[in-house]
């Protein structure tokens, strides 16, 4: 007998490896076996009795690497492959890559932060969550809870009570959250404050293979234990698993960024329910897909509106158009200006929130209008320090030229649009020379280990005013914050997406939630440039209100949740390949659509950014009532007779 063996160290190459099948080797079975001097893990493909033509000798298989003892776990992966159009083995296969490749990042945590406080005894609303969701953990039934808890009032501390609770039962919990960064901090404090309680393990990109190889361990050994991360985690087998929980679970980091786009928390959803067990779902401001499974009766439903230890910042929204003549920086208000100053004053802390990075958001030619833009992806370059200009797709970069190639002026003269965080960092230390103004953005975040600093020296309050961009509003708690600024708040609302709205109103609620965790006295002031009636909802308590207005606008277009809307993404590097195809994919679509009542087929249009890297994308969307019937649309199609790659996303 011979296995057809797809290593999981990253060889993309089958190899064929002999095994005598005493071992009940089946399709999807894990293996060790021999590679060069090394023993590696990989997933057989295929049994052949007779021998495979290989050039040189076959060698046998070492033996069966075994999947903890998970009767749910196949029945899931292949579920989740239905949902994304994908090989059964991809997600196997993902995992034991995974465990076996090296951190992707180092962190460390300051081990002086005192992440060691008592556990607080739970006001009236948090014992009422627990109270209800207690049996259903100890006695394995599903339900589905939505935890709406204004920012502060303490959704962590009935985690841990759950966590607790399970741990009791001897079972296992997973906890995600939608960035690595969150993830190790919880992870921290978790140990710290649970330490006698709960054995608290990461698993995500800041892990060692070591480290993520203990966690395999101790599934195997069946050990109630939790896990905390963001994607990986919902992918393991877990025999014993007893609990999902799911912080932040409005954010969309746990979409994922690269195809195949899983979403964690839809996959968490789906697994809880596949294995009878509670998940527990908690944010400041849920999504409209939660509230509206909620408004079903399909989930239940609670709510902390109380802080601990903090009051609800006052919320004034200024106009940037009035009064700009009387202003030296467009960018600021005197409001804002003057609510820095004070802040500033006291000792105290303000964030200013702009989804913004850069300078500027392009350059333009003040002759001919020529933007300067990237050659790989179909995107202006964006101004940052010192006159260069960057893709923030691919990475190219250049000095911001002297002459223009639109207009061949030799000295151009380059009008400067927009604003971006590394601008308003300027602007404000023109303002307070005296300040220390730290930025929080792609360009600062994604070295971990400096950012991580940073938010010490947040929390130590050595530093005083922070420009940062969404990764501001995700979860950290800054007790000496006491101000708010939002630059440009409508600035997310003019997007292309059926959700541009709820994002903005979430981004907007989650900012000011910063402010006055600690404090009886702070403030959030928006900076608009047109009024707006999310305004009506920045005050936490009113967000649930902001639902009913938008599950309106969803019905009526059938947008998620009223209805499914699935992408469809085709890739090649010719123009003219992705033009023909993606018209021939629609033409098709929409033959086959008139078997299914109620399903559109819109497009093919260009994405927002259509080329990355000489990549060019277009995207097809299918849009009705049922993902089933989406998914039975798109497996009519013969994706092998595409020179493009397809790829399948739905949006719940």
């Amino acid at each position: 007998m011979y296995a057809q063996v797809l290593l999981c160290n990253g060889y993309k190459k089958p190899l064929w490896y002999g095994c005598n099948n005493t071992h009940g080797l089946q399709k999807g079975s894990l293996v060790k076996v021999p590679l060069r001097t090394q023993t590696v893990v990989g997933i057989v493909l295929s049994l052949s009795k007779a021998k495979p033509f290989v050039q040189g000798s076959i060698k046998d298989i070492l033996g069966v690497e075994l999947l903890p003892d998970d009767p749910f776990y196949l029945s899931f992966v292949y579920q989740l492959a239905q949902y994304y159009a994908l090989d059964t083995l991809f997600f196997i296969k993902r995992i034991q890559h995974f465990l076996h490749e090296k951190a992707a990042i180092t962190l460390n945590v300051d081990a002086e932060q005192n992440y060691a406080v008592q556990m607080p005894l739970l006001t009236a609303q948090q014992e009422k969550v627990c109270a209800f969701l207690r049996p259903y953990i100890i006695n394995q039934q599903h339900v589905v809870t939505l935890l709406h808890g204004v920012t502060g009032s303490g959704k962590t501390e009935v985690y841990k009570q759950c966590i607790i609770t399970a741990q009791e039962q001897h079972k296992t919990v997973i906890l995600l959250l939608p960035e690595v960064t969150l993830a190790i901090e919880f992870e921290y404090r978790l140990r710290m404050q649970m330490a006698n309680k709960a054995a608290i393990y990461g698993f995500h990109s800041g892990k060692t293979a070591k480290q993520k190889q203990e966690i395999w361990q101790q599934l195997q050994a069946k050990k109630p234990i939790v896990i905390i991360g963001v994607h990986l985690p919902i992918l393991l087998p877990i025999s014993n698993l007893g609990l999902i929980i799911i912080d932040e679970e409005h954010d969309h980091g746990f979409q994922e960024k690269k195809h195949p786009k899983i979403n964690s928390k839809e996959a968490a959803i789906v697994r809880a329910k596949m294995m009878s067990i509670p998940i527990l779902l908690g944010s400041a401001t849920p999504c409209v897909r939660s509230l509206y499974a909620v408004k079903q009766g399909k989930w239940k439903f609670f709510q902390l509106t109380e802080r601990f230890g903090g009051a609800f910042p006052q919320v004034q929204v200024v106009s940037l158009k009035e009064q700009k003549e009387r202003r030296k920086h467009f960018w600021i208000t005197n409001q804002l200006k003057e609510a820095i100053a004070l802040r500033l004053a006291k000792k105290e802390q303000s964030i200013l929130f702009l989804n913004r990075r850069g300078v500027s958001f392009f350059v333009q030619c003040k002759q001919c209008a020529y933007v300067c833009i990237c050659n790989a992806c179909s995107v202006s370059l964006t101004l940052h320090e010192h006159n260069i200009l960057k893709c923030h797709y691919c990475g190219f970069s250049m000095a911001i030229p002297t002459n223009c190639a639109g207009c061949k002026t030799q000295k151009a003269d380059w009008l400067k649009k927009g604003i971006g965080t590394q601008q308003a960092v300027t602007i404000l230390q023109d303002m307070f020379p005296q300040a220390v103004i730290a930025r929080a953005d792609m360009d600062t975040t994604s070295k971990k280990k400096e950012w991580q600093n940073t938010v010490e020296r947040i929390k130590n309050g050595s530093i005083d005013i922070i420009v940062g961009t969404q990764t501001v509003t995700k979860g950290y708690h800054f007790p000496k914050v006491t101000l708010v600024g939002v630059i440009w708040a409508d600035m997310q609302l003019h997007f292309p997406t059926f959700n541009a709205t709820e994002i903005a109103t979430q981004q907007l609620i989650q900012v000011a939630g910063r402010a006055g965790r600690a404090s009886t006295d702070s403030q959030v002031i928006v900076q608009m440039m047109d009024e707006h009636p999310i305004t009506t909802f920045l005050h936490e308590v009113n967000y649930v209100h902001f639902f009913a207005q938008e599950i309106e606008n969803r019905k009526a277009l059938l947008y998620p949740p009223a209805g499914v809307l699935v992408e469809i993404e085709l890739k090649h590097a010719a123009e003219i390949v992705i033009e023909q195809e993606s018209h021939a994919l629609a033409q098709n679509l929409n033959y086959y659509s008139k078997q299914y009542k109620g399903m559109y087929i819109l497009g093919p249009v260009k994405n927002m950014v259509h080329k990355i890297q000489h990549i060019e994308s277009r995207v097809i969307f299918i849009k009705g009532a049922s993902l089933i019937e989406a998914i039975h649309l798109y497996n009519h199609i013969e994706k092998h007779l595409y020179a493009s790659r397809l790829f399948f996303t739905p949006f719940w």
